[in-house]
C-alpha cells in the first residue's frame, strides 16, 4: 500500500462516524409507504455487496427489474442514495425519471446522458453535477456504505426540465407517491 492510500484510510477512520443518516433518504420524505413494488438486480441480492464492475466512476449502471406497479401510476421515478456518506445529505448515485409505468426494468450500462434513452425515461443529475450513474467509491477505511436504490409510482407525470437533480424529484414528487419498492446493495474499500 502506498502513502496516499494509507492516508485516505486514516482520513475514513476518523469520518467513520459521520454520516448523513437513513432518515434523509428520498423515501423518508413521503413518511412511511408500504414497499408494494417489488424491486431487484440480477447483479446482487438485497443487502448484499455491489460487483466491481458497477463501482468506481467508470463503473456501468447495475441492471435493476421490477413489478407490483399499481395500475394507477403514471411515472416511475428511481433515486439511489448512500446515506452512509460523510456528508449532510445522502450522496446521490443516480437519479431516472419520466419512466414510463408499462417498463419493467433499466438494463445495465445505461449511457451517462440527460438525453432520453430508448425506453423515453430520462438519466438526471447525481451528486457530481453529472447526468447518469456514479459507482460507488466510498472513503477507504469509512466502513460499509447502503445504495438506497428507490423506486417511486406517482399519480401523474412530472413534465421536470432539465437539469434535475435529486433535490428538484423530491420536490415534484411530494404528495403523488403512490407506492414505492427498494433494494440495498452494500459496498466497502478497505
Amino acid at each position: 500500500m502506498d502513502v496516499t492510500h494509507n492516508l485516505a484510510a486514516l482520513a475514513g477512520r476518523i469520518l467513520r462516524p459521520l454520516r448523513a443518516g437513513d432518515e434523509k433518504l428520498a423515501a423518508n420524505k413521503e413518511g412511511r409507504l408500504e414497499h408494494a413494488i417489488r424491486l431487484e438486480s440480477p447483479a446482487f441480492a438485497d443487502g448484499a455487496r455491489i460487483p466491481d464492475p458497477f463501482a468506481g466512476k467508470d463503473g456501468r449502471s447495475p441492471p435493476l427489474r421490477w413489478s407490483g406497479v399499481p395500475a394507477k401510476a403514471r411515472e416511475l421515478v428511481l433515486i439511489c442514495e448512500d446515506p452512509d456518506a460523510p456528508l449532510p445529505k445522502p450522496f446521490v448515485h443516480w437519479t431516472v425519471y419520466d419512466v414510463a409505468p408499462s417498463v419493467t426494468e433499466l438494463p445495465e450500462g445505461l449511457p451517462p446522458t440527460g438525453q432520453p434513452l430508448a425506453n423515453g425515461a430520462i438519466q438526471g443529475r447525481n451528486s457530481m453535477g453529472r447526468d447518469g450513474w456514479i459507482g460507488p467509491t466510498p472513503p477507504p477505511g469509512h466502513g460499509v456504505h447502503h445504495y438506497h436504490f428507490q423506486l417511486f409510482a406517482l399519480d401523474g407525470r412530472l413534465d421536470l426540465e432539465a437539469p434535475v437533480d435529486r433535490d428538484k424529484l423530491v420536490e415534484a414528487m411530494r404528495g403523488r407517491v403512490l407506492a414505492t419498492g427498494e433494494i440495498v446493495g452494500t459496498y466497502e474499500r478497505k
